[in-house]
């Protein structure tokens, strides 16, 4: 299995409901996208997370379906989205369980 991290950060710009929906549109890749076993995506609501404040984990089946997950059609749609809202900075961690 492969555990995929991203965490974002946005523009001051950016309104907190653009930073709600971005969360909501990352989950709902949950039932999209052929090999994820779990996801998760959420607003972050400490004081640590250095400016970034939407993160998302998934859990792949195998290293295939993480390589399948970016070109993906919606995953494609939702970063469009995250783009156009004022993301200005992005971490991305993969690793195998």
């Amino acid at each position: 299995m492969i555990e995929h991290v991203v965490i974002l950060k946005f523009k001051e710009e950016t309104t907190e409901a653009q930073r709600d929906e971005a969360a909501k549109k990352l989950q709902s890749l949950e039932n999209e996208i052929p090999g994820i076993i779990d996801l998760k995506a959420g607003r972050n609501f400490s004081e640590r997370g250095q400016g970034f404040d939407v993160g998302l984990t998934v859990r792949f089946e195998d290293k295939a379906a993480l390589e399948a997950y970016g070109p993906h059609p919606k995953h494609k749609e939702v970063t469009s989205y995250l783009k156009e809202i004022g993301m200005v900075d992005i971490i991305v961690m993969d690793f195998e369980l």
